[in-house]
């Protein structure tokens, strides 16, 4: 039988309480400068009780859209395939390949693992779970990840959904108002994690579709699907669900701009809860507090998210920026610096475009706002 590969694997510092001795004064030698405390001494590179390294048998690491990825050594005889639907605290709810849902708990080296993620579990994740009793388990694996949405909250990587194959961008004509440039840091992190994008704009019924026409004609330009909905009204409700059929499908967007609402409209019987917007400040009141796994009657499954108020991109760098608006990367190439930030450079192609019409200006600025790293 071959041997099962060792790996050593890095974790959480201080994952390990010490205690500290209570007899430290009985001991205390006056020839010394200072007490000996060995633990308070020990090495956290090596082996002990506060090492951050374990040997884990079995375990391998790979790469995938969310960073570098632990992967230990599960019994398959045992555990059972299954997608996480939703997370609720240290709650998962995980559906089986036979249909059967579990209440599950995550392993405690998981959990454990040094990690720049909030949390290591994420709807839409496909996980390896040891059942137990009727309705419950735990999670012993997580899987390789594609079509990753995700953030940037406290200086850790916010992973919102993972696993799908498009993301649904729902913005409100108005109610709350539009924000272009939360529009725009969604499609960016779309180019950079390759999701396909759909910008859907909401509410149509509460303005004169011309107002839209300028805005929905920069984006259609560049390439992307723009629809005109109304959840309220019924309008559009149709091609939207062709859209979504047979597709995994995530709903983001800002508080208040009905993508619960739309979910109601499009799937009967579903039901979701939704509130007004405020009228005081025109800001939506966070309504649904999670994201979670619905699937669709037509095929597919389609995630709703929490709104959000603020998206901070995560892993973009300054200087890779301009490479994720699509109007932007034919000129980049042709500026005289290398190291052209198309900010204050001159000569620089990317402003000669704006210039003469072949950039919008108003994407320009969006693009100035995101790579001086400033907040929705």
């Amino acid at each position: 039988m071959a041997k099962k590969r060792k790996l050593r694997a890095n974790f959480r510092k201080n994952r390990s309480v010490r205690t500290r001795k209570k007899d430290l004064t009985r001991n205390y030698d006056e020839n010394q400068e200072s007490v000996a405390d060995i633990e308070t001494r020990q090495s956290v590179s090596g082996k002990g009780e506060l090492s951050r390294k374990r040997t884990l048998v079995g375990a391998e690491i790979v790469e995938d859209a969310s960073g570098t990825v632990l992967l230990p050594d599960v019994d398959k005889s045992v555990c059972r395939l299954g997608r996480v639907l939703k997370v609720q605290g240290l709650v998962s709810i995980v559906l089986q390949e036979d249909g059967v849902r579990r209440k599950c708990a995550t392993r405690r080296l998981l959990k454990t693992l040094s990690t720049e993620q909030r949390h290591v579990v994420a709807a839409g994740d496909i996980v390896w779970i040891r059942p137990a009793g009727v309705d419950e388990g735990v999670i012993e694996r997580v899987e390789p990840r594609y079509g990753v949405l995700c953030r940037t909250s406290r200086q850790r990587q916010h992973v919102i959904v993972t696993n799908v194959d498009q993301i649904l961008i729902v913005a409100s004509a108005a109610q709350p108002r539009l924000k272009p440039n939360l529009l725009d840091r969604y499609l960016v992190t779309a180019e950079r994690a390759e999701i396909e994008p759909i910008i859907c704009l909401n509410k149509v019924d509460l303005v004169e579709p011309a107002d839209l026409q300028p805005l929905v004609g920069v984006y259609s330009q560049l390439g992307y699907r723009v629809l005109l909905v109304s959840a309220a009204a019924g309008w559009g409700i149709e091609t939207l669900r062709s859209q979504l059929a047979g597709r995994e499908t995530v709903l983001t967007g800002q508080s208040g701009v009905g993508k619960s609402s739309l979910l109601n409209a499009m799937e009967t019987g579903l039901k979701l809860r939704v509130q007004t917007v405020s009228g005081d400040s025109e800001k939506g009141r966070h309504t649904t507090t999670t994201a979670e796994l619905i699937p669709l009657a037509q095929g597919g499954f389609v995630v709703d998210t929490p709104g959000i108020r603020q998206f901070q991109l995560w892993d973009v760098i300054p200087e890779e920026v301009a490479g994720f608006f699509r109007e932007l990367r034919p000129y980049v190439s042709h500026c005289r610096y290398p190291n052209c930030t198309h900010t204050h450079e001159e000569p620089c192609a990317v402003k000669d475009a704006v210039a003469d019409g072949y950039v919008d200006v108003r994407r320009y600025e969006s693009y100035l706002q995101i790579h001086a790293g400033d907040d929705v």
